[in-house]
């Protein structure tokens, strides 16, 4: 077993992601904990398991702020949740396999700000992301490097 692990906001996440994942966490033996405030049905394994937080605002945010490590790796589309680890030095994806640095999240959190601003103001910016297959692959690539990363670091 790894001496990281996989965490996932899994309130959000999409059904072929979260298969992604677990067939990850299987081959390559990682604890991976899915969060969320509600119970998401999962497949049998001794690596996964899921953790369900209150019911209440950023309970499960909070929750995964709480038991997160310096070497896990979490998967989120939450932004203010990526930049609060992002801050803590971890190792953030979100679903479509983009991994957000301290290079990048300010501008990610200051688009998510202006579209929620907009839509808040009853101005519904044009929605037109799609999840397919081309994002499943993006993200497994990127899970894929962010991982091997990780085992590489634990060896050396």
């Amino acid at each position: 077993m790894s001496a990281f692990t996989i965490r996932v906001d899994a309130d959000s996440c999409p059904v072929s992601v979260r298969e992604m994942i677990i067939r990850f966490a299987d081959r390559l033996k990682i604890k991976t904990v899915f969060t969320a405030n509600r119970i998401i049905p999962l497949p049998r394994s001794s690596y996964v398991h899921m953790e369900v937080s209150e019911n209440l605002p950023d309970a499960a945010d909070n929750q995964i702020i709480a038991q997160c490590g310096n070497n896990d790796i979490v998967i989120t589309r939450d932004i203010p949740l990526a930049q609060r680890l992002v801050d803590m030095g971890i190792t953030v994806l979100n679903d479509r396999g983009i991994l957000y640095t301290a290079e990048n999240i300010r501008e990610r959190l200051s688009l998510r700000n202006f579209n929620l601003e907009l839509y808040e103001r009853g101005i519904a910016a044009e929605k037109t992301d799609r999840f397919g297959k081309k994002e499943l692959n993006l993200f497994a690539n990127s899970f894929d490097r962010e991982i091997q990363k990780k085992l590489k670091k634990l060896k050396a």
